[in-house]
């Protein structure tokens, strides 16, 4: 199943080139009082949240996918956890280019863990990228972005996949410079998730995914989720060792090598096998 969230917070099935309106699913959602839970509500919820979404689909309104303004599937991840230079060649790519590590030590993911992009980032299709510190250079990142189902502590490998709820496109924007990543990567609108959730079993194995990006027709980045260092499964497993994953929160798994520039008036196309294709506009904050 492919969900979309749209327009002033509408949910869509998506079908096809159309997406079916199904927002009276929503209706099956718990009331939830102070403090709410951590996580996502729709997320913690999907499977309900499906069943009426089949059920309401075919007498709900389909309108063109490309009226609607698609907005980040996730609605509320409480934490974006994400994979530094996973890919090998991104690897190298870095360490060879000083533009991109600026003199901070570039180590192997081994080493290296994981860090935490602020939830105020997060964006979607629609929303474009907005950069900022125009003297400085901004680079697009594609990856694949998987949203954490069920809460999660200390999960094996075995069982890190059945903790999924599902799958979309990430781009992780980073300004470069000598700071920390978490600061760089941090800026509103430089994490766009789209163009929609789709959920784990339309997926099937999240490690032989292609993906790729364009940026203005010219492409540039291309591979394989098989050529991550550390698969999703293992990935899982290792933010789960440090933290406790909710329903909704975002685990971005890396990019392959082709990063580069970005600059206002830019268009950005995204593909992964399995996933979709999402169109993102860049501007000048």
């Amino acid at each position: 199943m492919r969900l979309a969230r749209f327009d002033d917070n509408r949910l869509g099935l998506v079908d096809g080139d159309c997406v079916r309106d199904v927002t009276p699913a929503l209706e099956v959602l718990p009331s939830v009082h102070y403090p709410v839970p951590p996580g996502d509500l729709l997320i913690a919820n999907l499977d309900r949240v499906c069943e009426r979404a089949r059920a309401l689909a075919d007498a709900s309104p389909a309108l063109p996918l490309s009226s609607v303004a698609l907005r980040s599937p996730v609605a509320n991840p409480g934490k974006v956890v994400a994979a530094p230079v996973n890919y090998q060649r991104h690897l190298e790519e870095v360490r060879g280019d000083a533009a991109l590590h600026h003199d901070n030590a570039i180590n192997t993911i081994h080493r290296a863990g994981l860090f935490l992009k602020a939830s105020s980032s997060v964006v979607g299709a629609s929303d474009g990228i907005a950069l900022e510190m125009l003297d400085r250079r901004s680079d697009h990142e594609v990856e694949l972005a998987v949203v954490i189902g069920r809460r999660a502590r200390r999960v094996t490998r075995a069982e890190a996949l059945h903790c999924v709820a599902g799958y979309c496109i990430g781009l992780d924007i980073t300004i470069r410079g000598s700071e920390e990543r978490s600061l760089r990567k941090s800026v509103d609108t430089y994490t766009v998730l789209g163009p929609y959730l789709v959920t784990a079993g339309e997926v099937g194995s999240p490690d032989d995914l292609e993906l790729g990006l364009s940026v203005n027709g010219e492409r540039r980045q291309s591979s394989n989720t098989r050529f991550l260092i550390k698969k999703v499964a293992e990935l899982v497993e290792f933010a789960s060792s440090f933290y406790t994953l909710y329903p909704g929160d975002v685990l971005m798994t890396g990019t392959p090598e082709g990063v580069a520039p970005i600059y206002p008036g830019d268009t950005i196309e995204a593909t992964i096998s399995r996933i979709g294709t999402m169109r993102v506009n860049v501007r000048a904050a």
